[in-house]
């Protein structure tokens, strides 16, 4: 239950963060009401020696973070995708969030296993490895499989990571009730709803199908893609507390001297990760939401490999033809058309002056293009954007701020790579790609035919569905003006004749 009883853990989170020094970070950032901060102080001042002094070699928060858990852990990394939530001075501080823990053992992880797929793990591996990685929900092995001897990564989940997580979830609930009691401004940022959430995200972390689902799902999307691997599923060893990949062998992402030892182009390279995660993003809508260094790996032939599937990002394909004129019109410096798109898309309400708009818009994007190239930044000129959108009375959109973030990301291994790289000038040619593929004359004849599909489904229920009509329009034609309700009759009627006709005509052809 989320009660009374979590005040303890309340106040064990608040003698942590003032020990740390985390607490006035927090109220500083969120500008918080003097009630707010008295009752923060009570929580956390006279415990402050029962709250743990966490690493003093990180920020505040992150020392907090780490030592109260995995759960405050994972809380960290899912708000530092939400920088319209936390701000952004948070945001990147939580971004450098160490998801790293002491590993347990491996018995433990073996009997979970066995747990989970009901047969000893030492039948499955001829050989299996202490852990490789460690973080606040799974840990990694690396392990051989007994019957064919092929090389595989075992990720398991912590014992007791679900009871530990459910315990904190309603600690968290508890503590945003209480904030959003204490100081009704705060449920401008929504607290329960950020922590619904991260329940969400948490839950379905929590269930490695679910992210052996994702990593099936990306490695069909990417198949095509030259010089980028996702390593297989192995279904048959996996479950809900285990999951089992083919093993990825490569050098990190992050070790430039070796990447160059290897006699692999690092400009080459960086480009193709911005590229990729674009591809992924416009074309297929599910991308890799986590593509930090950690996370990629390059092959012995200059592959790009993509690890850790539990952070995936979608769009639906509105927003990606949205998304990807708005970033066309920047690359072109059409202002006027990006400004017309955000009305068009009710991004922006329809009472403001979309010239306005437009000359904001150019504020944003001249002084970017007006720099050199390897300080022209994607990241930067879209979090501009969501300022002026935001000034604008823009309604938030958690997919687009995750969009911008995962951007933000990719574009700091891009750099790393190459700090001579121009952003735009790698982003042109698959942005202009999916403009031609999604919303020229081909798109046009595509939607039509999908369209239409829809409405073949229900030639069928045409009679049932105008006796319906027919049947509205008699009872308002004795209430309504008889012109106007006798106007929409035939134009419903037409509608319904013309879609059906039109639907059998193109399923048909197609």
């Amino acid at each position: 239950m989320r009660g009374p009883h979590n005040i303890w853990r309340l106040i064990r989170t608040g003698a942590t963060f003032e020990r740390t020094g985390a607490m006035r970070v927090v109220l500083d950032a969120f500008e918080a009401p003097k009630p707010l901060r008295i009752a923060a102080r009570v929580l956390g001042w006279p415990f402050k020696w029962l709250g743990y002094e966490g690493d003093p070699e990180m920020p505040p928060l992150t020392r907090a973070l780490t030592a109260l858990g995995p759960a405050y852990i994972k809380f960290g990394q899912v708000l530092s995708t939400r920088p319209d939530v936390v701000g952004e001075d948070l945001a990147v501080q939580l971004r450098i969030l160490q998801d790293k823990l002491p590993p347990f053992s491996t018995e433990m992880a073996k009997k979970a296993i066995e747990e989970e797929l009901e047969v000893p793990a030492d039948s499955l591996f001829s050989t299996f490895s202490e852990p490789v990685a460690a973080a606040s929900i799974a840990q990694v092995h690396k392990a051989t499989l007994a019957d064919n001897g092929e090389t595989v990564a075992v990720k398991v989940l912590r014992p007791g990571i679900e009871k530990a997580f459910r315990k904190d979830l309603d600690a968290f609930f508890f503590a945003a009730r209480f904030i959003e009691f204490l100081s009704p401004a705060s449920r401008r940022l929504r607290p329960m709803d950020v922590i619904t959430h991260f329940e969400g995200v948490v839950l379905g972390e929590l269930d490695l199908r679910l992210e052996a689902a994702s990593a099936s799902e990306y490695a069909a999307n990417t198949e095509q893609d030259a010089g980028f691997q996702v390593p297989p599923v192995k279904w048959f060893l996996s479950g809900r507390r285990v999951m089992t990949l083919g093993w990825a062998e490569g050098l990190p992402m992050g070790d430039n001297t070796a990447i160059d030892a290897a006699g692999i182009d690092r400009s080459e390279l960086s480009e193709r990760v911005l590229q990729l995660f674009l591809n992924h993003a416009l074309r297929d809508g599910f991308f890799h939401a986590d593509m930090h260094q950690g996370n990629l790996k390059i092959a012995e032939n200059g592959d790009i490999i993509a690890l850790d599937f539990g952070i995936m990002g979608h769009i639906d394909e509105y927003t990606r033809r949205v998304y990807a004129e708005i970033l066309f019109g920047f690359i072109r410096r059409d202002y006027k058309r990006v400004a017309e798109v955000h009305f068009e898309a009710g991004y922006v309400p329809a009472d403001r002056d979309v010239d306005e708009f437009a000359r904001a818009l150019r504020a944003v994007g001249e002084p970017i293009f007006g720099m050199d190239a390897t300080r022209i930044s994607m990241a930067r000129l879209l979090a501009y954007l969501f300022e002026v959108t935001e000034r604008f009375g823009m309604e938030t959109r958690t997919e687009l701020i995750l969009l911008q973030r995962t951007m933000v990301v990719v574009e700091g291994v891009a750099r790393s790579l190459d700090p001579h790289m121009n952003i735009w000038k790698a982003a042109q040619p698959i942005v202009e790609d999916y403009i031609k593929q999604s919303i020229g004359p081909r798109a046009v004849l595509k939607d039509l035919a999908q369209t239409a599909r829809v409405l073949a489904r229900f030639g069928p229920r045409l009679p049932e569905m105008v006796e319906d009509v027919l049947t509205q329009n008699s009872r308002s034609h004795d209430h309504h003006h008889p012109k106007s309700s006798g106007g929409r009759f035939v134009w419903g009627i037409l509608g319904l004749v013309i879609g059906g006709a039109l639907g059998g005509l193109l399923v048909g052809g197609f």
